[in-house]
C-alpha cells in the first residue's frame, strides 16, 4: 500500500507552480527511509541575485540539489541567513512550505503529519517564486516610475509651456476684442453726443425763433388792442364813424398775426440718441442673462381667450380651433369675441421684461404688446391687433413677416424662419425688441414712450403657439 502526496514544483521557464505527485510506501518507517535515501528531482534553481533584481534561473539537469537535504539553503544562496529552524513536532528542518496552511513544515509533516495531502512545495522553490514575483513587481514599479517621470518631464512640461502660450494668446485676444469694442463704443458715444448736441441746438434755435416771433406778435397785438380800446373810449361819435377804415386796417393787421401752433419741430427727435450698437449690446446683455425667458408667472389670461381658440390646461399653449371643435365660452368683458386674440397675464408698466414664444410651424400668428385698454368686442380694427394705435405686433402670414401698428405694415427681412420669437421690452426707454433666441438676431426694434400699462398680446389662426419658460 502506498501513500501519495501532491507537491508544487516551480518551473523557471514558465514562471508557474506545477503540481508533482510523490508516491511512498505505506509504512512510515519505510517512507522515511525512502525520503532520506532516494534522490528527488525538484529542479532546484541556483540563486544569482544581480544588482537591479534579475529573476533567478533554475539549474540544468544533473545538478546535485534533488534530495531533501539538498533543499536546505545555505547563507550564500541568499534564502536564509543564520541557522535553519526545526519542526517542533518532528525536530526536522522546516524545508517545505504548505500552500494550504501557508506555513513552513518539515518533510515528515508533509508525508505523515498534519499537512499530508496538502499542496506543498520545497522552501527553495517557494522562495524563488516569491523572489521572482518581487522582481516582476519591482520591474513593473520601475516601468511605472519611468512613465511617471516621463509624464512629469515631458507631458506636464509641454502642457505648462502650452498653457503659458495659450493663456498669453487668450489675454491678447480678450484685450484686442475689448479694445476694439471700447474704440467702437467711444466712437459711437462721440457720434451720439454730437447728434444730441446738434439736435439740442436745432430745437433751441427753433424755440428762440418762435419766442421772438410770438413775442413780437404779442406786442403788436397788445399795441393794436390798446389803440382800439383808446379809440373806443376817447373818440367822439363823429370821429368814430369816420375812422371805420382805419379801424378795419388795424383789425386786419391783428388778424394777420395768426394762431400759435405746437409742431414736431419744437420737440427733440429721439432718433438722435438711437444706436443699433448700443441697443444690440444692451439686448445681448439681457438675453444672455438668467431672465431671458421672463417670469414663470406669465401665462395666457383665460378670460381674454377668443372663442376661436383653445387654451391648454397649463395656460401656456394657444391653439386655433376649427369650427366643429369650438366650444362656447361664457361671456366676459375681457374676452375677445371676434378676433382670434388672447392677452398675457402679466401687466408691465416699469422695468425690463422679456418672454419667448414657440411659434413652431404656425403659418399665421401675431406676437407683441398692447395697452390694457384695448377694445375686446366687435370685428372692427379697434380690437384687431396691429390695426389701431394701442397695439404693436410682429405678424407672420403666408410666409411674410411684418411689424404692424395703427394699420401700417412695415415689411421685415427674415433670413430664416424662426421656430421661436423672443420679445424684450424696456419700459423706461420705451424700447420693444423682437429677436430670434437661437441666434440672438434682432428681427425688429422700435422706440415709443408708452403712457399706459402694457400686456403681452397674441393671435393665431394656424396651429399653436406656446409661451416658453
Amino acid at each position: 500500500m502506498c501513500v501519495s502526496m501532491h507537491l508544487l514544483r516551480y518551473s523557471a521557464m514558465t514562471e508557474e507552480l506545477i503540481t508533482c505527485e510523490l508516491t511512498f510506501p505505506s509504512s512510515p518507517e519505510k517512507t522515511l527511509d525512502v525520503v532520506k535515501s532516494k534522490p528527488m528531482d525538484l529542479e532546484q534553481p541556483i540563486f544569482s541575485l544581480l544588482s537591479g533584481g534579475v529573476k533567478q534561473q533554475q539549474p540544468a539537469e544533473g545538478d546535485t540539489a534533488g534530495t531533501p537535504a539538498a533543499t536546505t539553503p545555505d547563507t550564500e544562496s541568499g534564502i536564509f541567513s543564520g541557522e535553519c529552524e526545526l519542526c517542533v513536532e518532528h525536530e526536522s528542518e522546516l524545508d517545505w512550505f504548505c500552500g494550504t496552511e501557508q506555513r513552513l513544515i518539515c518533510s515528515h509533516c508533509a508525508i505523515v503529519g498534519p499537512c499530508h495531502g496538502h499542496s506543498v512545495t520545497p522552501v527553495a522553490t517557494r522562495v524563488i517564486a516569491v523572489r521572482n514575483h518581487l522582481v516582476d513587481v519591482c520591474e513593473k514599479l520601475q516601468l511605472q516610475a519611468l512613465r511617471i517621470e516621463r509624464f512629469i518631464e515631458q507631458t506636464l512640461t509641454a502642457k505648462e509651456q502650452k498653457l503659458q502660450v495659450g493663456a498669453s494668446r487668450a489675454r491678447e485676444h480678450i484685450l484686442a476684442q475689448v479694445s476694439a469694442a471700447r474704440e467702437a463704443l467711444e466712437e459711437e458715444e462721440q457720434r451720439l453726443l454730437e447728434e444730441v448736441q446738434k439736435e439740442e441746438e436745432r430745437v433751441e434755435q427753433c424755440l428762440l425763433t418762435q419766442r421772438a416771433h410770438w413775442s413780437k406778435a404779442l406786442a403788436n397785438l397788445t399795441q393794436t388792442r390798446s389803440s382800439l380800446v383808446h379809440t373806443l373810449t376817447h373818440t367822439s361819435e363823429a370821429q368814430l364813424v369816420t375812422s371805420v377804415q382805419e379801424i378795419a386796417e388795424r383789425v386786419e393787421a391783428a388778424d394777420g398775426v395768426g394762431e400759435p401752433c405746437d409742431t414736431e419741430q419744437l420737440n427733440m427727435n429721439s432718433a438722435c440718441s438711437d444706436s443699433k450698437l448700443l441697443r444690440g449690446l444692451w439686448a445681448t446683455a439681457v438675453l444672455l442673462g438668467p431672465n431671458a425667458y421672463g417670469s414663470f408667472y406669465l401665462k395666457f389670461n383665460e378670460r381674454t381667450v377668443s372663442p376661436l381658440l383653445s387654451l391648454s390646461d397649463d395656460f401656456y399653449t394657444l391653439t386655433f380651433s376649427n369650427k366643429k371643435h369650438r366650444q362656447p365660452l361664457p361671456y366676459d368683458p375681457a374676452r375677445f369675441d371676434c378676433w382670434p386674440n388672447a392677452l398675457g397675464s402679466l401687466s408691465m408698466s416699469s422695468g425690463t421684461h422679456s418672454w419667448v414664444v414657440d411659434v413652431g410651424e404656425s403659418g399665421a400668428f401675431k406676437v407683441g404688446v398692447c395697452y390694457t385698454s384695448l377694445e375686446r368686442k366687435g370685428s372692427g380694427n379697434e380690437a384687431r391687433l396691429g390695426y389701431n394705435s394701442q397695439s404693436w405686433v410682429l405678424s407672420h402670414y403666408d410666409g411674410d413677416y411684418s411689424f404692424c401698428h395703427a394699420g401700417r405694415k412695415e415689411p421685415l427681412q427674415v433670413a430664416r424662419r424662426p421656430q421661436r420669437i423672443g420679445l424684450l421690452l424696456d419700459w423706461p426707454s420705451g424700447t420693444l425688441l423682437f429677436y430670434e433666441p437661437d441666434s440672438s438676431a434682432v428681427l425688429h426694434s422700435f422706440t415709443h414712450y408708452f403712457n399706459n400699462p402694457l400686456l403681452p398680446a397674441f393671435a393665431v389662426t394656424d396651429r399653436s403657439i406656446t409661451i416658453l419658460h
